[in-house]
């Protein structure tokens, strides 16, 4: 047996290092079974080896063999908002698909020929393609288009390509700012797909649409459904032509058959959980229906639980190792998902649910993880006390749980330091990460993440913090944030670290809050307002909030008007909350990292706070990565922004530690 080593926190030697993360790497987005061919399974992996590209990947269930059937120079991805998903979609063994260097539409036949299906604009990129389906002809792909060029916004509309490569294509929908999910009924008779507007995201208040169509025309009215009301309706789908959808009017996002003539509701799965997830990107799926033995219907669904996902199969819960499911589809290969739990990464699998039970079969795994059990941990679902939201931002203390406690809750995921060879120093406490995720409309990861365990085998606690506007708790929960961004959630960080300072299990004299997008923006409200934390991290951030309406995308142009309130009308408060504007009250150390490509949150932002705290005297690194968008995609990229926040921490904090492979800031 080992004899444990004692060395002071932060300065654990680890076999997981931050190349360890991605040299072999891929990262499994989307799976889909073949809705015609029985024998196909198709997923996505995007790879940092090879710069970040994404390939589609072919399976046979007959051979069990898989191969890559985009070209070796693919990228698979669509710039549809931006954000994208739902760039590709198989028919019959042939693959559609749109590439990030032209956005152009395509099919890829069974051996390997490329087909483009919509012209060349005039500018790269002009015409966008994404979230499609096949007619069950094959001769028409109805899918969400958005065209720039134009004066104004970009226009988002559904849209039915032919697939003889004619170039021909009819706009099918164009009344509303934004478009998804366009699905088809298994004759191809029956269209529905969501909409909807400024200032609504899609997670805010949308509308399902239902229309008949032929030879790639609607063809009679279309029935529209939610228009009165304040519910959000996404991830519609048919099973043969029974129409379902996630709808949010009770307070969860539960699955509900659709009257197609009325438009009523009749809840099929559901309770006190979330099947879907905001649709920040398109292809999300999280519940699939097909026929069974006995002349009915077999639906499985994804329950959120705070502690993982759970697996519904025909009312009834299913045990599985999978805590995080998504990209759920059925198809004549059967159920497929991308699986990942606490103890493995994400997988490629197929699901088959009969009398026995639940059989789970890994296809393709993203990475096994090349260290021992011992690093391993599932984290400890907490939830402690946090601020009453209040309209202003207010200065507090790690001491005084950062505001003034009044009845508010929130929760998180706690990862205490764990290495199997190692342990900290008699009387001391280890350092604290606050780890924000982005949107802010997201929720903390319900998986391996390794990318956390290269902190906690170090010796390094993390908390990965569901603030008030989090989802997986409800509409209730998320909505708890409107108007209070940059407050509440900020509050519930610094809550978040009193809470385990209290409680002993880290330093409250060594607390770091580090965060990405929405997260970054956090973070740097935290060290604005709040005199808690000894450092941060921002990766593209936002510090000026007014900037950002000016110098964002259309998908996201409206969002802070729920979030924070309507501009200008609300000018005063965005002025207030704006980190920008405080540089005065900010005295710790600040690590920024920004894609140079980023159009989401443009560079300016970084550069805005890392001259203001320049200029202050304040301790701020900078790097900027000039070949990244939102969020870094290239392993060299990934390694060097790890390792430099590695060492920033450790210098700012007073732990030295092992295994930097290189000067991030040379």
């Amino acid at each position: 047996m080992n004899k444990l080593r004692v060395a002071p926190y932060g300065a654990w030697a680890s076999p997981i290092s931050a190349a360890s993360l991605v040299e072999g790497a891929v990262q499994i987005s989307e799976v889909r079974a073949d809705p015609v061919d029985a024998d196909l399974i198709w997923w996505s992996e995007t790879r940092p080896d090879e710069g970040g590209r994404t390939a589609v990947m072919r399976y046979s269930v007959a051979s069990a063999s898989a191969s890559e059937h985009t070209p070796t120079t693919a990228n698979v991805r669509t710039l549809v908002h931006e954000y994208g998903g739902g760039a590709w979609w198989p028919h019959n063994g042939r693959l559609f698909c749109v590439d990030f260097a032209d956005q152009r539409l395509r099919v890829i036949d069974e051996t390997g020929g490329v087909r483009y299906l919509t012209d060349e604009p005039n500018e790269a990129g002009a015409a966008r393609f994404a979230d499609g389906r096949v007619t069950p002809d094959g001769l028409w792909c109805v899918a969400v288009r958005e065209v720039h060029g134009q004066s104004g916004e970009p226009r988002n509309e559904i849209v039915a390509v032919a697939t003889d490569g004619s170039g021909h294509i009819n706009v099918l929908y164009d009344d509303a700012d934004f478009v998804m999910s366009p699905r088809l009924s298994a004759d191809g008779t029956v269209l529905a797909w969501i909409s909807w507007n400024h200032p609504n995201m899609g997670w805010d208040s949308t509308r399902l649409h239902i229309a008949r169509i032929a030879d790639g025309v609607l063809n009679g009215d279309i029935l529209t459904i939610g228009e009165d009301d304040t519910a959000s309706y996404c991830e519609p789908d048919f099973s043969g032509d029974e129409l379902r959808v996630c709808c949010d009017h009770q307070g969860w996002w539960n699955l509900y058959d659709v009257n197609a003539s009325s438009g009523d509701l009749l809840r099929v799965v559901g309770g006190t959980f979330d099947i879907a997830t905001p649709p920040w990107v398109f292809g999300m799926q999280r519940w699939a229906a097909r026929p069974n033995i006995a002349g009915g219907t077999q639906i499985m669904a994804v329950a959120g639980m705070p502690t993982g996902d759970e697996l519904i199969v025909d009312g009834s819960t299913i045990a599985t190792s999978d805590t995080a499911i998504a990209s759920l589809s059925v198809g004549a290969a059967g159920f497929v998902a991308v699986g990942a739990g606490f103890d493995h990464p994400s997988e490629v699998v197929r699901y088959e649910v009969d009398e026995t039970g639940l059989r789970r079969e890994v296809i393709r795994s993203s990475k096994p993880v090349p260290f021992e059990d011992g690093y391993l941990l599932q984290p400890e679902w907490i939830t402690f006390p946090t601020a009453t939201t209040t309209a202003s931002v207010e200065q507090g203390t790690a001491e005084q749980g950062g505001v003034e406690q009044g009845g508010a809750v929130a929760h998180g995921l706690f990862y205490p330091p764990t290495n199997p060879y190692y342990v900290g120093p008699n009387g001391e406490r280890p350092p604290l990460m606050v780890l924000v995720h982005g949107g802010p409309t997201a929720q903390a990861r319900r998986e391996l993440q390794t990318a956390i365990l290269y902190w906690t085998s170090r010796g390094i606690a993390v908390v990965d913090v569901d603030y008030r506007g989090s989802t997986g708790y409800g509409r209730e929960y998320r909505q708890s944030l409107n108007g209070q961004w940059g407050v509440a959630d900020v509050a519930d960080c610094v809550a978040a670290a009193a809470y385990l300072a209290k409680r002993g299990d880290v330093d409250p004299q060594r607390l770091m809050i580090r965060g990405g997008s929405a997260g970054g923006f956090t973070v740097l409200a935290a060290l604005a307002f709040h005199e808690v934390f000894s450092a941060g991290a921002s990766r593209y951030g936002i510090a000026d909030l007014e900037a950002l309406v000016a110098d964002t995308h259309k998908f996201e142009s409206r969002y802070l008007d729920t979030l924070i309130g309507a501009y200008p009308e609300q000018q005063a408060t965005y002025v207030e909350r704006s980190p920008i504007n405080h540089i005065g009250t900010i005295d710790v150390p600040l690590i920024v990292l920004q894609g140079g490509e980023d159009v989401i949150v443009p560079a300016s932002q970084a550069e805005m706070i890392v001259a203001a705290l320049k200029s202050k005297g304040i301790e701020v690194r900078y790097l900027l990565f000039p070949d990244e968008q939102h969020g870094f995609r290239q392993a060299a990229n990934i390694v060097r922004a790890l390792e430099a926040e590695l060492a920033f921490f450790g210098d700012v904090l007073g732990f030295d530690p092992v295994g930097l492979t290189l000067d991030a800031f040379s």
